[in-house]
């Protein structure tokens, strides 16, 4: 389904270093690491909100990156991205936002109780009760519940891969176990490919088939989750004990 080959990204400093990986059709991919190994710019140039200094990305065969503007846009039509912060505009209601979601030779094509079954449906996915949140701002909702609205934004356009960057940031524990359950849901239910971007290191071995650690622009780890927990790598357990000390200076000083 989704295939980074040797991607590179430097911004006066490098952060993605020749990093290839593969997502499987239909799997939940977690993406980890500390702030600043390269996360959310790796997420980022899956659809090509960056652009990767070497190396290409490839959605179901075909380069983000080296395929003419037609054939980029229809790929890029095949994703959900999931924002940090949920991103949501403060001058629009909820209906108005996650109608975004919705790719624009579509909406134009769409007759207003359509859009409006379309947004309902995505928003009941989510758990929020369209009647009781459709005509909100995203100033009167909870962040639990922005950031559920972020989600049907990026779900009812009925895409085949949904991005989610650092989609518990901010969130209390409860809220996050919500969000952590509705994003496995939802790759159930809907079938879809899903790349979670997160340093929340235990939703994510508790949604994911495969975990991916990044460390210095590199991929340092790939595996299953218990093949994570179990890892004798001094980067994974460190991470996976929340050693005081820097992941730099660890390595150092076992390496």
């Amino acid at each position: 389904m989704l295939e980074y080959l040797n991607v590179y990204k430097s911004f006066d400093v490098p952060v993605l270093s020749g990093v290839s990986l593969t997502v499987a059709p239909g799997e939940t991919m977690a993406i980890i690491g500390h702030s600043g190994t390269g996360k959310s710019v790796l997420l980022k140039t899956t659809i090509g909100l960056i652009t990767p200094d070497y190396g290409d990305v490839r959605i179901e065969g075909e380069s983000i990156f080296h395929s003419n503007q037609n054939t980029i846009e229809r790929i890029r039509r095949k994703a959900g991205y999931v924002f940090q912060n949920a991103a949501l505009f403060d001058s629009m209601t909820v209906f108005e936002n996650v109608s975004t979601g919705i790719p624009e030779e579509q909406l134009g094509s769409l007759r207003f109780r359509e859009v409006l079954k379309r947004v309902a449906e995505a928003l009941e996915l989510v758990n929020l009760d369209p009647r009781a949140v459709l005509s909100k701002l995203p100033a009167e909702l909870s962040g639990g519940m922005r950031k559920r609205v972020g989600l049907a934004r990026a779900i009812v356009g009925r895409p085949e891969i949904l991005l989610y960057d650092e989609p518990v940031t901010g969130l209390d524990p409860v809220n996050a176990a919500i969000v952590h359950q509705l994003i496995e849901r939802l790759g159930r239910e809907l079938g879809v490919t899903s790349i979670v971007v997160t340093h929340d290191i235990e939703g994510a071995l508790l949604i994911s088939d495969h975990v991916a650690m990044l460390d210095a622009g590199r991929i340092r780890f790939v595996g299953t989750p218990d093949e994570f927990r179990v890892s004798d790598d001094v980067l994974v357990r460190a991470f996976l004990e929340r050693d005081a000390m820097t992941i730099s200076d660890r390595v150092l000083e076992v390496v």
